[in-house]
Formats: structure tokens, C-alpha cells, sequence
């Protein structure tokens, strides 16, 4: 027990540090990481190939998905987004009929836009699974590790999707480049992600 307390006080740590990283970038500079990962998606081999694709709405310190979104619904792609239960750790992929349905939902404590929790649409998992999840995080280092904001929801839904679907989603992490560590500390919960993209990431 002794080595998760050590672990859990030192992820509580460094998402204070992370937090105020984040705090410090302005507005300009979140925006243009944005746009230079948004280009960086488009052009990657697995978002491409990809036909269902789960995507979250983001809050103001992550990299800004809206262009994303747009662009999924562009090249005619299923597009899911996270439903959130606030008094669990459960999170469900709902599908998005279009990007101008967003600004419509109501929005949660986290300020994020999301359908509310008991309405009922088409979940990602009972309709086929999915082929690639965009993974958002407080940080992450460069093996893939995630720290996320210690809720657990997307490793949660993780292991839903490797008992639901043959194929394992592809994984890709959103990053500022002010989010990228040298190494995280893990326990045996925490899900790793395939890809982190951000600004000086090569392409895979």
C-alpha cells in the first residue's frame, strides 16, 4: 500500500504543477499549438483511415478540438463524444449528429458542453466499437503514460472497449507541449496511450 500512497501523492503533485503550467500559457499560444495540431491530425495515416472516431469537447486548458470536429463530420466520419456520469467513474461515447449541435448542449460543472446525463443516444460500443479515441490528459510522458485529472473515465472506458470490441481503438493523445514530462509515475490502472501529438512529436 505504502508504494500507491507514494504514487498517488506524487501524481497529486505534479497535476498542481502541470495546472499551473497550463495557467500560464496565454491565450495566443494555446491557439496556435492548436491549430499546428490540428494540421497534424489531418494529415496522420490513423485518423485517415479511421471511420468512427470519439473526440472530447475541451475545456480552456486543452488543445482546442472544435477544427477537429468539423472536419471529422467534412470527411463524412461517425463522431462520438464523452457523456460523463458525475457521481461515478462512468463515462459512455455518445455519437454527435453535428458540429453546430454543440454549442446547444447543456454544459457541465467542468464548464464543458455535453448531452445530458439522462439522455439517451447511440453509445460508440453497442453500435460497433470504435477505430481511434483522442485522448485528452493533464500530462503525459514521452512512453505514452497519461496522467489524466484522477477521475479515471477514460481508463475506464478503455478496458470497456478491449471486452467489447475485437480491435483495440487506436489511442491518440492531444498534448501542449507544456504537458509533455520525461516520465510519469504509474499504477496498474493507469491505461497507456499509443501516440502522444504535440508540437515537436514525430510523425509515427
Amino acid at each position: 500500500m505504502a508504494a500507491a500512497a507514494a504514487v498517488s501523492g506524487a501524481k497529486r503533485s505534479l497535476r498542481e504543477e502541470l495546472k499551473q503550467r497550463l495557467r500560464a500559457m496565454s491565450a495566443e499560444e494555446r491557439l496556435r499549438q492548436s491549430r499546428l495540431l490540428t494540421q497534424k491530425v489531418i494529415a496522420h495515416s490513423q485518423y485517415q483511415k479511421s471511420k468512427r472516431i470519439s473526440i472530447f469537447l475541451s475545456m480552456h486548458d486543452e488543445i482546442e478540438t472544435e477544427e477537429l470536429i468539423k472536419d471529422i463530420f467534412q470527411r463524412g466520419k461517425t463522431c462520438f463524444i464523452p457523456q460523463y456520469q458525475s457521481q461515478s467513474s462512468h463515462m459512455d461515447m455518445v455519437k454527435l449528429a453535428s458540429p453546430e449541435e454543440i454549442s446547444l448542449l447543456p454544459k457541465t460543472s467542468w464548464n464543458i458542453h455535453q448531452p445530458a446525463e439522462g439522455e439517451v443516444r447511440e453509445e460508440a460500443l453497442s453500435t460497433g466499437g470504435l477505430d481511434l479515441i483522442f485522448m485528452p490528459g493533464l500530462g503525459f510522458d514521452k512512453h505514452g503514460n497519461r496522467l489524466g485529472r484522477g477521475k479515471g473515465y477514460y481508463d475506464a472506458y478503455l478496458k470497456r472497449c478491449l471486452r467489447q470490441q475485437e480491435v483495440k481503438p487506436y489511442t491518440l493523445a492531444l498534448a501542449f507541449k507544456e504537458q509533455i514530462s520525461l516520465q510519469f509515475p504509474v499504477d496498474e490502472n493507469d491505461m497507456k496511450v499509443d501516440e502522444v501529438l504535440y508540437e515537436d512529436s514525430s510523425a509515427s
